[in-house]
């Protein structure tokens, strides 16, 4: 090599290093395909927040992992406005708000309906889901279109261990629908990057939402965090794996009427997190 070209090819990369660490250009890598608009370090009481929910106003709804409490959570003012005791405790896991009634999933499958949630005459009933404690439930969306609750196990599934599948509670009988929404392949080449030798570690759903500008589904994982996106039929159309730094064990996710998306996060050892996220 002509040795000036080697000491400018020299200069060039450590001008390049003094600026540059290989940490950041990871994390410029991934900031490619999604990037944190907007960040709440959550309190106390939400430091094990397993499912979120987006209620207007600035506003979200929230379960955490303990305790059978309805938290209502303030953007603005950042901070809970309103307990609601709807159980005993309980591994809380996911939460969706239909108008005056909220539904709570249970780890072990059982829904709870909650009926005029905000009000002092409050009402709660349960229903036993497809899932149980063996499959071990931390999902839970309203698909306000079809009437219904969408969820999915976070591990083996009942019916096949080399897929994850979508179930639906029905709103208007209150029963479960007998077919699959769909099912997601854990063989699928869109999870390559992930397979493991046990198929149902693959990808382990923490929570899910529908986007309500284009019906896709949002679907997180907390273990080995990503967010994978699927069209209506269940085909996965993009896996984004998550930074632990800012994402690190991500368990509830929600959409605002505009599309405006959140992630929440359990505290990890530190606080818990709300982020507001973009997708690129």
């Amino acid at each position: 090599m002509n040795y000036l070209k080697y000491i400018s090819l020299v200069l060039t990369i450590g001008v390049f290093s003094a600026y540059y660490t290989p940490k950041q250009l990871s994390e410029t890598a991934k900031k490619q395909d999604l990037t944190i608009v907007n960040s709440w370090e959550l309190p106390d009481e939400l430091r094990e927040v397993s499912g979120i929910d987006w209620i207007g106003d600035n506003k979200i709804a929230a379960v955490e992992d303990e305790d059978g409490i309805i938290f209502i959570y303030d953007l603005k003012a950042k901070e809970i406005t309103t307990e609601i005791e709807f159980a005993d405790k309980g591994d809380y896991e996911g939460i969706a708000i239909n108008g005056a009634n909220a539904y709570v999933m249970r780890s072990d499958g059982l829904l709870f309906e909650v009926l005029n949630y905000k009000s002092n005459k409050r009402t709660t009933k349960t229903y036993q889901s497809a899932l149980s404690h063996k499959n071990n439930v931390e999902t839970l969306a309203l698909d306000s279109k079809r009437n219904r609750l969408l969820i999915a196990p976070k591990d083996e599934d009942p019916n096949d261990e080399n897929i994850k599948g979508v179930y639906a509670f029905d709103l208007k009988g209150q029963t479960m629908l007998a077919d699959l929404v769909f099912r997601i392949d854990m063989k699928d080449k869109a999870l390559k990057d992930y397979h493991e030798k046990k198929s149902s570690k693959t990808f382990r759903p923490s929570d899910l939402a529908i986007n309500p500008l284009d019906g896709k589904i949002y679907m997180l994982e907390g273990v080995n965090p990503k967010l994978l996106i699927l069209d209506a039929t269940g085909t996965i159309t993009k896996v984004i794996k998550l930074d632990k730094k800012h994402f690190p064990q991500p368990e509830g996710i929600t959409f605002t009427p505009d599309g405006k998306l959140y992630i929440s996060n359990e505290g990890a050892g530190g606080k818990a997190t709300l982020l507001e996220v973009k997708i690129l």
